[in-house]
């Protein structure tokens, strides 16, 4: 049974959609933006077109006309709040987070520190500056440890420690994405990951995708090489533990203050239910979480994108 949803955009509008810039996940983004032309184009948005980022992006979108900008940008700039605040200035109903929510959740600390007030469930983590020990600060933290750069998305300069040695060699490869970076510490458990959308004055949750991978951890080769993850939908959970996963994601969101869409990584131990991230700008490839996810629960590709797009406005 498929989902029913209204098209709230005129189809005669005439739509940008971002991709790539100068972002470590520029290319993952440029493959989003592809399969969201097409739907758009499925979907009757004829005098709707893809636009690389770059330093001249305010003015070619003028020149353009541009009425509606759909947002397929990845990391840096495209999901931290700076073409946001662009097209905040510009006047141009955007689709996605504002301003604020996708400066914060761009920055896992502070999106675990928003998350932390609300009473989510969070893994013990500290944050170890590019110019401070580490030594000192992960005395109370137990190996093995994630090592995450605060700021990049798809797994870039992550590793996974599991004894000081490592730690000292993977350190050093972790500032090389000049960062901050999250020590956390590694639980085993169940990986999963839920989308949020909004369809007007409905908040909801998506099914749970839950990925077993063969690389030892969901790495960037595990997301973005097609057999080296397992995909299991709808998640092998409880019914209660399925809910309550699902109420905790749409808490986050709310929490911090996410419009439209996003996804919300976990990992599930025992009765626990681990909130790690929030991604303000979900992948749209053929090998994305989000679409997936959406697909399993009626909603097929078109019209996830019709939702989001019905979702574009200004000052969020």
């Amino acid at each position: 049974m498929g989902y029913d949803v209204k098209q709230k955009i005129d189809l005669n509008k005439k739509i940008a959609v971002l991709m790539g810039g100068p972002s470590s996940e520029a290319e993952v983004s440029r493959r989003s933006a592809k399969n969201v032309f097409n739907a758009l184009q499925n979907l009757g948005y004829k005098n709707s077109e893809m636009i690389e980022v770059d330093e001249n992006i305010a003015q070619t979108l003028k020149q353009k006309g541009i009425e509606i900008v759909y947002n397929a940008m990845h990391g840096k700039y495209g999901e931290d709040g700076c073409v946001q605040g662009m097209l905040e200035v510009m006047g141009i109903p955007y689709t996605g987070c504002g301003v604020m929510c996708s400066s914060v959740c761009m920055n896992k600390e502070y999106t675990k520190n928003i998350l932390k007030e609300a009473g989510i469930p969070l893994i013990k983590s500290v944050l170890v500056k590019k110019d401070e020990d580490y030594q000192e600060k992960i005395k109370n933290l137990k190996y093995p440890f994630m090592l995450k750069p605060v700021s990049e998305g798809s797994s870039i300069g992550m590793y996974k420690v599991n004894n000081p040695e490592e730690m000292e060699k993977y350190f050093k490869e972790s500032l090389k994405c000049n960062q901050n970076i999250m020590v956390e510490e590694y639980v085993k458990g169940k990986s999963l990951t839920v989308g949020v959308l909004q369809d007007g004055e409905k908040t909801f949750a998506t099914e749970i995708l839950e990925f077993r991978t063969k690389t030892e951890w969901y790495d960037y080769e595990a997301k973005y090489t097609a057999g080296l993850t397992e995909f299991i939908l709808p998640a092998e959970l409880s019914k209660e533990m399925t809910e309550k996963v699902k109420q905790i994601a749409v808490k986050a969101f709310q929490a911090c203050d996410c419009n439209g869409v996003s996804r919300v990584d976990f990992m599930v131990c025992n009765d626990d239910a681990y909130v790690l991230e929030i991604n303000t700008s979900p992948g749209m490839t053929d090998l994305s979480d989000l679409p997936a996810q959406s697909k399993a629960m009626g909603i097929d590709y078109d019209t996830l994108v019709q939702i989001i797009l019905n979702g574009a406005s200004l000052n969020k």
